[in-house]
């Protein structure tokens, strides 16, 4: 985990709310519900949520994976979008332990 990068990913708000929403896509991206949710939240949902430019969302998604905050799946022309939690619990031990 690269820490700055851990940082400079978190220090958006926007990239804040993308990532809550993550937390629980049931309850932020019922519109997905269709589809399910085992791969994750399709990009066009996070991008209508945000009401952002899609090229400003795909920045961020992408500032985001970098730092291993998110990973996504691509299932056929669509690309999906999870939390990686295992980021979040070393990120959280190394604020514990060193921060």
């Amino acid at each position: 985990m690269d820490q700055v990068e851990v940082f400079k990913a978190l220090s958006n708000k926007a990239r804040l709310q993308i990532l809550n929403w993550l937390k629980d896509p049931e309850a932020h991206f019922p519109g997905q519900a269709e589809y399910g949710y085992q791969h994750g939240v399709c990009v066009g949902q996070i991008h209508a949520k945000t009401g952002l430019t899609q090229s400003t969302v795909s920045e961020y998604l992408a500032s985001l994976q970098r730092a291993g905050l998110i990973s996504s799946t691509r299932v056929g022309q669509w690309t999906y979008y999870k939390r990686n939690e295992d980021t979040f619990k070393a990120l959280s031990q190394l604020i514990e332990a060193e921060i």
